[in-house]
């Protein structure tokens, strides 16, 4: 592959590593056409339905021609141009039809119906899967040059094509291959709804690139704290507001990620009052003058057996479960009406009973009043649920009378549980199945736009293809990508995060355990200070000293090596924090190590004085709801240097 010399230094680096490790008697003459690597598949998220190696690594030239479809956007051709670049390309030539008698390396991009993708698929026997959203990658090498096809069902599908070569090439190669590739649920992606400090339009518009990069497709704008989205959802806009969200449903539609805006009018709505029917009318067309071409009425969190006018009283009955779902209907239905008439779709809608799957007279009377077209949300079993099944999500298609699209509450930090923490664990406990039953999934993220990332990585990965959906690996690839593929910060970064594992629900028993990796650690010195073998008490502590510096180390290695610096601002107190606190298990682990019982003492005095000062660490005051004493690995890392000094004995 015509590499640029950085990247061909690496590939050399990478053969000769696989020729030493698996033929060194080769390696000692240098690598002959015997020794080259195995290929291998290269990593993708989220994972294919199908991804197969055909061939040996592609070897591209320094020049190549693009042959583009009729209906390729501006933002996909870019892409490829940018992706075939990394490759190694320095010129790229852009055509409308391959000439004939051609030879030398060319890539086709395109949608199934133009001729020069057909041309090209007949060459490969590759077929685009039919479903929307749905593409064909497929890589190959000919006798007159390599061949790269990027084949799209539609306009977004080509997009993901090249998204995922994307992926590939910044891997260091180009393996001869074919993705045929699509998503197991239409919708996939983040909604901005949590309560605190709303994100900036800087980071939305960050968020977005984020999202079309993991060929998400929707960004739903909620946050709790626009007071011209809910308190005074009545009034327009400020004129630099509107040109900002403009900004964003631009950037949005170019990355083919759909913004949807949503209004939150619950709280003071008079539902027979067709002044207020026009002040949402009036929202909307607003939002409409800037592009947005979704929309969403938000009904959550507020007091729905109460009206907040007579006039509702007269026109629905008396206040209740049911006459609130009836009204509610009466307003969506009028919305819906309005979307069709202007062409612009589905309208979304949360619920007031959007939590639980179980079938109460809200949901009953909505179901039968409101039109078939409207998409309700549902946040799962509970509001913060620690697993959902395909049967959870049967019964809320049962009770809402249609599939219910998703929104799951994590890895948001806006409640009282999980005050103090930021939420790193990966996303999870969510059934492989959930496509069939489902219509789609978006996650409610952190304040922390950058810090969700890893959790959003997994939801989306998990809406794209649920059933290849491993947790851990997709994890770990979140990771990778904040840290601009350093192993070393990779490391460091999974370090930190183990810290933030724990995702607390509304009750008592979290979803996730608090520091897994680092508890499993404490546990084998604990174990092996209860026996007699003195070389398996070496091991252990020396092991547990190892993560002590590495959970010193960690946050200077993130602050230097992260991509994305947001993230370090975003993380601050948290990483200061474990900084600190590595240092104080350092200093518990010298105790248990100490050869006399006054240096022990000294030791634990100094660990527990660091971990006091580390415990007094704040959020930063504004940044996340609620505010509250930093955590790290609590319940872990407090309980055992406090416990440490007890589990010896100095005569």
């Amino acid at each position: 592959m015509g590499l640029k010399s950085t990247r061909r230094s690496r590939w050399l680096a990478l053969r000769w590593f696989v020729c030493a490790v698996s033929a060194p008697v080769l390696c000692a003459g240098g690598m002959t056409a015997q020794a080259q690597p195995v290929a291998t598949a290269p990593a993708v998220y989220p994972v294919p339905q199908s991804l197969t190696l055909t061939g040996p690594d592609l070897k591209l030239g320094r020049s190549l021609l693009l042959v583009r479809g009729d209906k390729v956007d501006a933002e996909t051709e870019a892409l490829v141009r940018r992706v075939l670049t990394a490759a190694g390309v320095e010129t790229v030539r852009v055509v409308k039809r391959l000439p004939k008698r051609f030879t030398g390396d060319y890539a086709v991009i395109g949608t199934v119906n133009d001729a020069e993708v057909k041309a090209a698929l007949s060459v490969t026997g590759a077929a685009v899967p039919t479903r929307p959203e749905s593409y064909l990658l497929t890589t190959r090498q000919q006798a007159s040059g390599a061949l790269i096809v990027l084949a799209g069902a539609d306009a977004d599908g080509l997009y993901y094509a090249a998204q995922s070569l994307r992926q590939i090439v910044a891997q260091g190669r180009l393996p001869a291959l074919t993705i045929s590739d699509y998503p197991s649920m239409p919708v996939r992606g983040t909604i901005e709804g949590f309560y605190g400090k709303p994100w900036s339009m800087a980071q939305r518009a960050a968020h977005i690139e984020f999202l079309s990069g993991l060929k998400a497709n929707t960004y739903i704008y909620s946050p709790k704290d626009d007071v011209y989205a809910r308190d005074k959802w009545r009034e327009p806009y400020p004129a630099e507001t509107i040109k900002d969200l403009g900004g964003l449903v631009g950037l949005a539609n170019r990355h083919h990620v759909n913004f949807v805006y949503a209004v939150s009018p619950g709280p003071s709505i008079c539902y027979s009052d067709p002044a207020d029917l026009a002040h949402i009318r009036t929202k909307f067309a607003a939002l409409r003058g800037v592009g947005v071409r979704s929309f969403y009425v938000a009904l959550d969190d507020i007091e729905y057996k109460k009206w907040n006018c007579a006039a509702d009283e007269a026109a629905f009955g008396p206040s209740g479960e049911e006459a609130a779902a009836k009204a509610q209907a009466s307003l969506l239905n009028a919305v819906q009406a309005d979307l069709a008439a202007s062409g612009h779709g589905e309208l979304i809608m949360v619920p007031t009973e959007y939590y639980d799957a179980k079938v109460s007279p809200y949901k009953t009377a909505l179901a039968a009043a409101l039109d078939p077209r409207v998409v309700i949300q549902w946040t799962g079993t509970d509001t913060v649920p620690p697993s959902i099944s395909v049967a959870d999500a049967r019964n809320a298609t049962r009770a809402f009378g249609r599939k219910t699209l998703l929104w799951d509450n994590y890895p948001v930090n806006d409640f009282g549980e999980s005050a103090g923490r930021l939420l790193m664990a990966p996303y999870a406990r969510r059934e492989a199945g959930l496509s069939a039953e489902l219509s789609g999934i978006v996650s409610n993220p952190m304040n922390q736009e950058v810090a969700s990332r890893p959790a959003v990585t997994g939801l989306v990965a998990f809406a794209w293809n649920d059933q290849a959906y491993d947790a851990e690996r997709t994890w770990r690839a979140a990771a990778r990508d904040l840290a601009g593929n350093d192993p070393q910060v990779t490391q460091a970064l999974l370090t930190f995060f183990d810290t933030q594992h724990l995702a607390p629900t509304f009750g008592n028993q979290p979803w996730q355990t608090q520091a897994p990796q680092l508890r499993a650690a404490i546990n084998r010195v604990r174990d092996a200070l209860a026996g007699t073998d003195m070389a398996e008490r070496q091991a252990a502590l020396s092991a547990l000293s190892q993560w002590a510096d590495d959970l010193s180390n960690a946050p200077d290695r993130i602050r230097a090596g992260v991509m994305d610096k947001g993230f370090v601002e975003e993380a601050a107190p948290w990483l200061t924090a474990t900084a600190q606190w590595g240092k104080a298990l350092r200093l518990t682990v010298d105790g248990l190590q100490a050869a006399d019982a006054q240096m022990a003492a000294d030791h634990f005095a100094a660990a527990q004085g660091l971990a006091a000062e580390a415990s007094k660490l704040r959020t930063i005051p504004g940044a996340t709801r609620p505010e509250g004493p930093i955590k790290v690995a609590d319940g872990v890392l407090d309980v055992f240097i406090t416990e440490a000094p007890k589990l010896v004995y100095w005569p």
